[in-house]
């Protein structure tokens, strides 16, 4: 049932043949979060409607609700003072909540649930679920617009959190491939959120984006315009959005940036440091010029940041072929529906 009720999400959660996604769920939830969770839908309840529907005494439903929210199982939000629920995907939501449960089961679960075709029924559809933010000075500075800029993003933002990243703690139960640090997910808020141990100034949120850049990660962030929380900083051998390109042949798992690289072949002199801090290998150098191959651009700016010759540069792309995120998550979630065929 729960297995379903994540399917008829706008997110999506495929079933495979092997159902190893009922293993998978089995070590997020207890057979009764599972039940509670599975009678929920993308919209917002009160407990007591929620009871009325369940058979539970509105108390209960109210006081196990709010629990399963502390575990990110569902995502609660207040109306007129009370509280209501709604059932979080699995991505982008209960997965990325798992960092203090990943272990070695569950990373391996993920790994063949995904590979079964959990990334494909997740990431093919469109729009997709995170977009690529060009990493500071890759883009002229009267051409980007503000969701487009990731400093403008946060200069809204109260408090700061600087989390580890599910991917990468993901990818050392299995044979992480890189040495690209693990605390890089930086979330934020226009509220003021109680400290916490990964609480960080905007100063050191600033200055650690600067230093991902530098070291060659792909900012992403939630594909919206307003509302974003987040800015994932992603390597294309670890994180999940981009080895949907490199490991699982999904060309649309991250929306790219308006922008695309070229190489100025007069400047070219094939030292390779772009084609190494290309994470989805659309560079490759070839009789020492490098090449970008521009259907698999996704207009980072890392190429450009990192050259030290001055020779990538982005380029906006033509109106025609430019996309912009939908205005919102609400927005998001309805155009996705459709676009999967699915009432909204």
């Amino acid at each position: 049932m729960l297995a379903e009720a994540l399917d008829r999400l706008p997110n999506g959660f495929p079933r495979t043949q092997s159902r190893v996604e009922i293993l998978l769920l089995k070590k997020v939830f207890s057979r009764d979060e599972a039940w509670l969770a599975g009678q929920l839908s993308a919209s917002l309840e009160s407990a007591e409607r929620i009871a009325k529907r369940t058979g539970l005494r509105p108390q209960d439903a109210e006081t196990r609700l709010k629990a399963m929210a502390g575990k990110r199982q569902v995502w609660a939000d207040t109306r007129r003072g009370k509280p209501v629920f709604r059932l979080a995907p699995f991505m982008v939501g209960i997965y990325e909540s798992q960092r203090g449960r990943m272990d070695h089961e569950l990373a391996h679960l993920f790994e063949e649930y995904m590979a079964e075709g959990g990334a494909a029924g997740i990431m093919k559809p469109l729009p997709a679920l995170h977009r690529v933010v060009p990493s500071r000075g890759s883009v002229k500075s009267e051409w980007i617009l503000p969701y487009e800029d990731v400093r403008a993003i946060l200069s809204r933002a109260g408090s700061f959190r600087l989390n580890d990243c599910i991917c990468r703690l993901q990818q050392d139960q299995v044979g992480r491939r890189c040495d690209f640090p693990t605390r890089t997910c930086l979330s934020f808020s226009r509220a003021k959120r109680p400290p916490s141990p990964t609480s960080i100034s905007r100063e050191v949120a600033l200055e650690t984006l600067d230093e991902f850049e530098r070291m060659g990660l792909v900012h992403t962030v939630s594909n919206v315009r307003t509302g974003i929380g987040y800015v994932c900083n992603c390597c294309g051998c670890c994180c999940a959005i981009l080895r949907g390109i490199n490991d699982w042949g999904i060309e649309g798992s991250v929306a790219q940036a308006n922008y695309y690289a070229v190489v100025d072949h007069r400047k070219c002199r094939g030292c390779r440091k772009c084609e190494k801090r290309c994470q989805v290998h659309a560079i490759s150098v070839e009789n020492k010029l490098a090449r970008v191959e521009r259907r698999k651009c996704i207009g980072c700016g890392l190429c450009v940041t990192g050259c030290p010759n001055g020779a990538a540069s982005l380029r906006r792309k033509p109106r025609a072929q430019a996309v912009d995120p939908p205005v919102n998550f609400a927005a998001w979630e309805r155009e996705r529906l459709a676009r999967r065929n699915r009432p909204a």
